[in-house]
């Protein structure tokens, strides 16, 4: 009986030292997957199809992001330096601000600081809406203005009631060069009252004001 024991207990210390390495074993492969287990699926390799999707996805979200600088602002207008009679005639009317290219492009300038440069830009595309006279340009122009502009989806969209969005919706069934007039007299009186103002003000008007009072001075 002792003998029988002896080997009884010889068995199931063989048996449990057989059992222990496998159970050691998936214990280990099952905690080495729980903490490099993916998102979408119970592998432990860098290349799986999960990490795949998301380098897609940053790709996708850098290549955009590079593509949208690349796009970048459109370039300002063309003009000569501006005098220190037309900088100080700035400040006699919002008009002859808006008047030359340069006063353009300084006023312009200043509303990005605001974050609101796409007033200038709707203003502009308006105005060079009225000097085309194709039929197809115009359709082709007042599109895009609309998409760019008008569109509540669009990320440039401008300030406007909802009496001009409706005159807006009705000239579009058939666009021509007036399609936005009321929309664009709005917006510059929106430039007028509220931001001409600050830019008086601004240090952008203030330094090129300096600028060039100095080099009158030396001159």
């Amino acid at each position: 009986p002792m003998g029988s024991e002896r080997m009884e207990m010889r068995k199931r210390q063989m048996s449990t030292t057989q059992e222990t390495p496998g159970t050691a074993q998936a214990q280990h492969s099952t905690g080495n997957r729980g903490p490099n287990a993916c998102c979408f699926c119970w592998c432990c390799c860098c290349s799986c199809s999960c990490l795949t999707v998301r380098n897609q996805d940053e790709e996708r979200a850098r290549r955009t992001s590079h593509e949208l600088q690349a796009e970048g602002i459109p370039n300002c207008e063309e003009s000569p330096a501006p005098t220190l009679e037309e900088v100080n005639a700035w400040a006699q009317s919002f008009d002859k601000l808006m008047l030359t290219p340069a006063g353009r492009n300084a006023f312009r300038e200043f509303l990005r600081t605001e974050f609101s440069e796409e007033n200038m830009l709707f203003w502009m595309a308006c105005e060079e809406l009225k000097q085309e006279s194709n039929k197809s340009v115009i359709e082709e122009k007042a599109r895009l203005i609309y998409e760019d502009y008008i569109s509540i989806l669009s990320p440039k969209e401008v300030s406007l009631d909802s009496r001009v969005r409706e005159v807006i919706n009705r000239n579009m069934l058939e666009p021509s060069q007036h399609t936005f007039d009321d929309a664009q007299l709005q917006i510059y009186t929106l430039m007028h009252r509220d931001s001409y103002p600050r830019f008086m003000n601004s240090a952008i008007y203030k330094n090129l004001l300096r600028s060039l009072s100095e080099k009158s001075i030396e001159a």
